[in-house]
């Protein structure tokens, strides 16, 4: 298996490359078949080296959006996933390329030739992915794993790998309470070895070791950990330090994300108004009800403010005074409700919020301060997705459900935090529209629970 995986970097790249090939071959017939003529010039547009480099340009933008959705992920994504990345990436592409043609022929060409462009595409990536996929199970099987546990129960995450049984089989478990030498030796016999909640000192031991011996370590991380991730390399004479700034964005980067908050939200509610029309419409012919829901949420620095929702719920839906997340069979929830908190509908008017400078389009989801209170009696640390203004979309939202625990989506926005980028922004307003199309990021929590809160309240050995 070791031998094998220093090939995986280059097995992904071929079978990339592969895909990115037959698009842009695909792309070239049909611009050379259909659009590269002029009926005023009564020649091709373009010729040789012209059409080489149009193909190029279409290969490279079907490459972006092609890593932005995650598309070219073979060992990662399910069969169904990685169709759907590719379904996204060559409709994105494919509109873009023609909106770029029309512009260098001057006006709006057929969109016949560029839809059977589209159905060819759709073709070929349904036989790459279940081929590219039989492949790589073929040369990269299942990795036998042990996992190494500490104070905790690593139950949680041993459900989650266990779905994904074509990549991962737990097929045993030890406590750290066994002795050191116990430990190495029997993680010796497998693949790989999962670290879940260990103290720092016997993790490090274990990590070295299993650096020694070349073996794959998945490691749970604590919130120390991704701050450190995202510090700096500084040198002091030959002395390496690590620096953590712990200042959340920089001046330039708010000035810059607020520009394009402001750009991109104008852009969004133009173009979805005639939606946001027709929601509203539904919703107050279902009950009479109103439109609109206005609900107290926390942004940077713990300010208050009011975010706005279409109402997914029945009027008066928490009548008693208790704050509750939706449950995955939520009687509360209207049958227009499901459909529009399914498809993320719900969150449109929040554009407004975005334009006014209440949150971002990308950042930490704003919690309620109720629930953030009972948050932070198990995670004084809840409070450190504070340091930056509320998103509409967010990291936690891309990777996780509604229903992961409070303590991983705080790890996942202390990930963005520490890690923030406009190209790091880019990608998750992406992948947001990529999990739109995937009915398991919408699961609610267990029915009757008032919050997230994770089962084990013990979160980390502080």
């Amino acid at each position: 298996m070791n031998n094998k995986e220093q090939f995986k970097r280059m097995v992904m790249f071929f079978s990339g490359f592969i895909i990115a090939l037959a698009v842009a071959a695909v792309f070239s017939v049909i611009w050379t078949s259909y659009y590269n003529y002029s009926e005023e010039l009564k020649q091709n547009i373009y010729w040789r080296n012209g059409n080489v480099l149009l193909v190029l340009l279409y290969m490279l933008l079907y490459i972006v959006f092609g890593r932005s959705f995650g598309g070219f992920r073979v060992g990662s994504l399910k069969t169904v996933g990685l169709i759907g990345s590719q379904v996204l990436t060559v409709l994105f592409t494919n509109f873009f390329a023609y909106i770029f043609v029309s512009l260098i022929s001057r006006g709006f060409l057929r969109l016949g030739p560029t839809a059977l462009m589209t159905i060819i595409d759709f073709i070929f990536i349904i036989f790459w992915a279940f081929g590219s996929k039989a492949i790589y199970a073929k040369i990269y099987p299942p990795k036998k794993m042990i996992i190494v546990f500490g104070s905790t129960s690593a139950r949680d995450l041993v459900q989650k790998m266990s779905v994904r049984v074509d990549k991962y089989l737990i097929c045993s478990s030890i406590s750290i309470e066994e002795p050191l030498d116990v430990i190495n030796k029997k993680i010796l016999g497998y693949d790989g070895v999962i670290l879940c909640d260990i103290p720092s000192q016997i993790r490090n031991k274990i990590l070295k070791y299993a650096y020694e011996h070349s073996i794959r370590t998945y490691i749970n991380p604590k919130l120390s950990d991704i701050i450190i991730r995202g510090a700096d390399e500084v040198h002091l004479f030959d002395t390496p330090l690590i620096l953590s700034k712990n200042i959340g964005f920089g001046f330039e980067e708010k000035i810059i994300k607020r520009f394009v908050d402001i750009l991109l939200s104008l852009i969004a509610i133009i173009i979805s108004s005639p939606f946001m029309l027709i929601i509203a419409l539904c919703i107050k012919l279902y009950d009479r009800g109103p439109v609109f829901y206005k609900q107290t949420r926390l942004t940077q620095g713990g300010k208050r403010f009011d975010v706005i929702k279409f109402r997914s719920m029945i009027v008066n839906a928490e009548k008693d005074g208790v704050a509750r997340l939706a449950s995955d069979k939520d009687k509360r929830i209207t049958p227009i409700g499901k459909f529009i908190r399914k498809t993320r509908l719900d969150e449109l008017p929040q554009l407004f919020n975005i334009l006014i400078g209440d949150m971002s389009f990308v950042g930490p989801r704003p919690e309620r301060p109720e629930i953030a209170a009972q948050y932070l009696e198990d995670m004084p640390e809840f409070k450190f997705r504070l340091k930056v203004k509320a998103g509409l979309t967010g990291y936690a939202q891309v990777l996780g459900k509604y229903n992961t625990t409070p303590y991983d989506k705080l790890k996942l926005d202390l990930i963005y935090i520490e890690n923030h980028s406009l190209l790091l922004d880019f990608k998750i307003m992406l992948q947001t529209l990529k999990i739109i199309f995937v009915p398991e990021s919408t699961e609610g929590v267990e029915s009757g629970k008032t919050t997230a809160k994770k089962v084990n309240k013990k979160i980390e050995n502080k």
